[in-house]
């Protein structure tokens, strides 16, 4: 049976035709649709972890064990994941596995472009890379196979476009292949230095081999067309370069992508006049040829920045013009980005920005958003979990610097849980006066509402124990008087905190808990409600504009809510000083 679907549902499926058990991921796009798809299979045990090497840990803990598991994440969650990814690399396998890392060409949700195929170098450990959904799914079975006859974790790495593309998939019926039998082995599964000295010889052996296996495997093949031009090129990139060349060139089309096939590309370099490496970001592939004494085209002219279309390449390559397919009348109107309209978020960000003096230190999430005008809270972004710590850092050197900031630090509810506690647990270790603000919606909101140990249910929708932030922060050492639970739908509640956390000399936490406006039952709840202004009481003082609502506007001399936008949040009603803004609904 044949069926449409994106990369990331085909994964899911590859993983459950290939009889994959156990499966672990913190959500990151564009990866996250592959562990909500895995956890429709329930053959597969599946599970949200707090972070990407808490999932990566869980994934080997169940390979060395016998089971076939994967673990999947955003590129800069492999950054998370690193440190178990370098050691089971050592020890090897039992049952395969598979550690998925979709990287992010052109930033489309993500804080850098980093190229992860790099990794599998790094860390010595095979690479698979799929082209289209097809290959997603046939990919995880032949990656399992490879795990458990070279043992090896297997990169299986993906792009956005890959990830989230569709095309037809022919699916095929789940192969139990088990668990397989677990023998203590303390040599190849602990590694001590002795241990690990003696491993290293065997993963360089491993590599010789699996080359061999590259040079010989169906993931990489080489099409014959016009010779003139030759392409070496994987993942989407062959895609493109298809659509740009047809039978105008022929086509090296890299699948296992480490270790790559020393002996394919020295024969396809010889048959082929003008050799062109065509690859998304770095020169991954390129610097390799070249290494071989194979003189090649590559970043010359294919960009380094940014994702690939077939319109790069055919300028790039063939000096072709803008390929015009179709033009659209309708100009789309640019859409910043923006906390949505009853966003809990927005309370406290306007409650700090009455303080002009303050620094805030954000995190990746919704909050980020917190930045943007009018708003303006946000200065640093840095990965998860630097809401806090990357606060103490700034504290120490305002302070040494003679700067008089006080210093806020923001996390979400999903990132506390991720690496928030431990930056928490190093302010109070070291007595830093920030003030850590851990935003409670309970969900995991940006990526699009998954369940996280705070939310009490699990990926496979059973009820889970709620771990209780105020006790975690408690136990942590936040003393009682500077420790502030709020709802930030309540204003002056709000204000109050904000005030006493500026003012405190101690490590101070503030836990706003409200409920993200998008979750499916929040919005059912308030269906009804809205805001309106009364036009005859509004003095166009404009203080309800300065809480950055996109719900509410100034046009032709008047300010408005759109009711459609509105879910009656009461902000802008408590910041009007002339009762003009009335909420109907309760």
């Amino acid at each position: 049976m044949k069926k449409i679907m994106s990369g990331n549902e085909a994964i899911a499926r590859g993983a459950y035709e290939a009889g994959c058990t156990v499966a672990a991921a913190y959500p990151g796009t564009p990866s996250t649709e592959i562990l909500e798809n895995i956890a429709n299979y329930k053959e597969i045990y599946s599970e949200w972890s707090t972070n990407e090497k808490v999932a990566t840990e869980v994934a080997c803990g169940a390979s060395i064990a016998g089971a076939r598991a994967i673990t999947t994440m955003k590129h800069v969650g492999l950054n998370v994941a690193a440190d178990p990814l370098f050691t089971i690399a050592y020890e090897g396998v039992n049952g395969g596995l598979i550690i998925v890392t979709a990287d992010d060409p052109g930033m489309h949700s993500s804080q850098n472009e980093q190229d992860n195929r790099f990794y599998a170098p790094h860390a010595k450990v095979a690479m698979v890379e799929p082209s289209d959904s097809q290959e997603c799914k046939d990919f995880v079975k032949y990656a399992y196979e490879i795990s458990e006859k070279f043992d090896t974790p297997i990169l299986f790495r993906t792009t956005t476009r890959v990830n989230h593309s569709k095309g037809l998939v022919e699916q095929g019926e789940r192969v139990e292949v088990g668990v397989r039998p677990y023998t203590k082995n303390n040599k190849k599964y602990i590694m001590t230095p002795a241990n690990s000295r003696a491993k290293h010889p065997e993963v360089e052996e491993r590599l010789k081999k699996l080359q061999e296996y590259s040079n010989n495997c169906p993931l990489n093949r080489i099409e014959w067309g016009n010779k003139k031009i030759g392409i070496i090129t994987s993942g989407i990139s062959y895609q493109y370069s298809k659509e740009v060349f047809g039978d105008e060139a022929s086509f090296l089309k890299i699948g296992m992508s480490y270790p790559l096939p020393d002996k394919m590309i020295r024969e396809f370099a010889a048959t082929v006049e003008e050799l062109y490496i065509v690859e998304e970001n770095d020169p991954f592939i390129e610097n390799y040829v070249k290494t071989l004494g194979i003189k090649c085209t590559g970043k010359e002219l294919i960009p380094i920045c940014g994702e690939l279309n077939p319109d790069i390449i055919s300028k790039a390559i063939l000096k072709t013009e803008d390929r015009k397919m179709y033009d659209v009348d309708v100009k789309v109107p640019p859409r910043p980005p923006v906390l949505c309209p009853g966003c809990p978020h927005r309370g406290i960000f306007y409650a700090i920005s009455k303080y002009k003096d303050i620094i805030a230190t954000s995190d990746i999430g919704c909050y980020t958003l917190g930045m943007v005008e009018p708003l303006n809270i946000g200065d640093t972004v840095i990965c998860m979990g630097a809401g806090f710590t990357a606060a103490i850092g700034f504290e120490k050197a305002a302070r040494m610097g003679n700067r008089k900031n006080k210093i806020f630090g923001f996390v979400g509810d999903s990132t506390f849980f991720h690496s928030g506690i431990t930056g928490l647990i190093d302010a109070v270790y070291n007595n830093s006066p920030i003030v850590a603000v851990i935003l409670d919606n309970s969900i995991t909101a940006m990526t699009g509402h998954q369940e996280n140990p705070g939310t009490g249910k699990t990926l496979m929708g059973e009820i889970a124990q709620v771990i209780d932030i105020e006790k975690l922060v408690r136990a942590i050492g936040i003393k009682s008087e500077n420790l502030r639970i709020v709802d930030p739908y309540n204003l002056p509640e709000t204000e109050a905190a904000v005030k006493e956390a500026y003012n405190a000399t101690e490590p101070f936490v503030i836990i706003t808990k409200q409920p993200c406006a998008l979750i499916k039952e929040v919005q059912k709840k308030r269906a009804h409600m809205y805001s309106f202004i009364h036009q005859d009481k509004c003095k166009k003082c404009k203080a309800c504009i300065r809480i950055g609502c996109p719900a509410i506007s100034f046009k032709n001399g008047q300010i408005s809510i759109d009711r459609s936008m509105c879910n009656g949040c009461e902000l802008c009603k408590q910041v009007c000083k002339f009762d003009a803004i009335e909420k109907v609904g309760e």
